[in-house]
C-alpha cells in the first residue's frame, strides 16, 4: 500500500518534499516540454515522471485504482481450511496423539496420559525395535470384553484431524521385547531373557516380578518370527499382552504392519511432561541372536 500512495503522487509533491520552494515544482513538473529550465531541473522531472508513469497509469496512460485488501472474514474460511489439511498431513505422516486408557503400562504411562506417537519413521522403512514403547493396531481379539467409547461430535471431529486422540480406533501400546529372530521366554518369577540374556528391567511397575508364574502364558519359551514382534505391558501382573494371547489368530505376535508407531512423548499432563527413551537394558552386549 505505501508505494502505491507514493505513486499516485505528482511531481509537485515529490519535488516539495525534498525541500524546494513549492513554485519550483512548475517546471520541474513539464520540464521536457518548458523551455528555459536548468539542467538540474530537467532531470529530477523525468525521473519523478517516470515514476508517476509506472506506478499511478495503466497501460493506457490512465490512472490505477489501488487494490482494496480482501475481508479478513473473507480470508477466514481459507485460513481454517489450510489448517485442517495440515493437520490431516501431520496426523496422517508424523506425529499423532494417542490417549493411554489402562494401567499396563504403569508406572511409565499412567491411565489418562496424552502420547505423541511418531509416524513418519515407519514410512522410511524403519521397524520397531527391542526396548520402544508402541502403539499397533489389534492384531485379533486383544480387546474383546473392552467397553467400546462412544465419543460425541466435537470428539469425533478433533481425533479425525489429529488435535484430539482417537476414541474409535482399536489400538493398544505396550513394550517391544522380541523383535524377529529372538528367543523370548520367562521361567518362575524371572528375570525376563531375550536370546539368553537376562533383561535389567527398572521400568517393571514396583512389586511386580519381571515374569508372572501361572498357567495361562506367564511361564513360556517363543521364537519370535520374521516381521513380528513381542510385546509386554510394564505393569507385568496387569496387562494382557502377548503372553496371555498366545491362542489367537498370530500365537501372541504382533505384525510389523500394524503397528501405527512409537510413542516418544509424554504430552500430557504437563507435569508428566517426558520422553520415552529405549532402556540402558536393551543395548547390552551379545543381545542380538
Amino acid at each position: 500500500m505505501g508505494d502505491v500512495a507514493v505513486g499516485a503522487r505528482s511531481g509537485h509533491d515529490g519535488e516539495e518534499h525534498r525541500g524546494r520552494p513549492a513554485e519550483s515544482t512548475v517546471p520541474a513538473a513539464d520540464s521536457a516540454v518548458t523551455p528555459g529550465n536548468d539542467s538540474g531541473a530537467a532531470e529530477d522531472g523525468r525521473v519523478t515522471g517516470e515514476h508517476t508513469t509506472a506506478e499511478s497509469q495503466g497501460p493506457g496512460g490512465t490512472a490505477k485504482t489501488p487494490k482494496k485488501p480482501r475481508s479478513f472474514w473473507k480470508e477466514l474460511p481459507i485460513l481454517i481450511g489450510i489448517a485442517l489439511v495440515l493437520a490431516l498431513l501431520i496426523k496422517t505422516f508424523l506425529v499423532q496423539a494417542f490417549s493411554i486408557p489402562s494401567d499396563s503400562m504403569q508406572n511409565t504411562l499412567q491411565q489418562g496420559d496424552r502420547v505423541l506417537v511418531d509416524k513418519l519413521t515407519p514410512w522410511f522403512g524403519s521397524e520397531p525395535e527391542r526396548g520402544e514403547v508402541v502403539v499397533f493396531h489389534d492384531p485379533g481379539n486383544w480387546l474383546r470384553g473392552e467397553p467400546t467409547p462412544d465419543p460425541n461430535a466435537m470428539q469425533t471431529f478433533l481425533s479425525w484431524i489429529g488435535l484430539m486422540p482417537s476414541v474409535e480406533e482399536k489400538d493398544l501400546i505396550k513394550r517391544v521385547i522380541g523383535v524377529g529372530g529372538d528367543t523370548v521366554e520367562c521361567n518362575k518369577t524371572g528375570p525376563l531373557k531375550v536370546n539368553g540374556k537376562a533383561l535389567n528391567e527398572p521400568y517393571v511397575y514396583p512389586g511386580n516380578t519381571p515374569c508372572s508364574v501361572d498357567d495361562q502364558g506367564g511361564q513360556f519359551k517363543v521364537k519370535v518370527p520374521k516381521g513380528y514382534i513381542w510385546v509386554m505391558g510394564d505393569h507385568r501382573q496387569n496387562s494382557r499382552d502377548s503372553r496371555y494371547n498366545q491362542g489367537e489368530k498370530y500365537h501372541g505376535m504382533v505384525p510389523v504392519k500394524d503397528v501405527v508407531g512409537r510413542a516418544i512423548v509424554k504430552a500430557w499432563p504437563i507435569n508428566r511432561w517426558g520422553t520415552l527413551p529405549v532402556p540402558d537394558t536393551f543395548d547390552q552386549a551379545g543381545l542380538n541372536p
